[in-house]
């Protein structure tokens, strides 16, 4: 996973791990997330640490730790509270990333 610049979070597409450092349950997502980064050996996810950019956590109306937001065509499509289990994060990725699955 990489951190989240500006350049980033300007783009009109992106999957953003929302998490703080000393979260058990945002340490076990981070773990489904770089399991299935490890998996396609790309670069999916980046990530923000919500204790460092308050601003965009309220503009954005985050509600807790662990989130997966995804932007898609310019907009807020989801927010992903509950991670669930690795299947289910592939379920968001068929949705909003099927090119990972083209030609498999």
């Amino acid at each position: 996973m990489e951190k989240v610049t500006d350049e980033i979070l300007k783009k009109d597409h992106y999957l953003l791990y929302i998490y703080t450092p000393f979260c058990g349950t945002c340490a076990v997502a981070r773990g489904m997330l770089e399991k299935i980064e490890k998996v396609h050996q790309d670069t999916i996810f980046f990530e923000m640490n919500a204790s460092l950019h308050p601003e965009f956590m309220q503009e954005h109306q985050i509600e807790s730790v662990p989130c997966l937001l995804i932007k898609d065509g310019n907009r807020i499509r989801e927010k992903v509270y509950a991670f669930k289990s690795t299947a289910n994060i592939y379920s968001y990725l068929m949705k909003y990333e099927p090119s990972l699955f083209a030609g498999k």
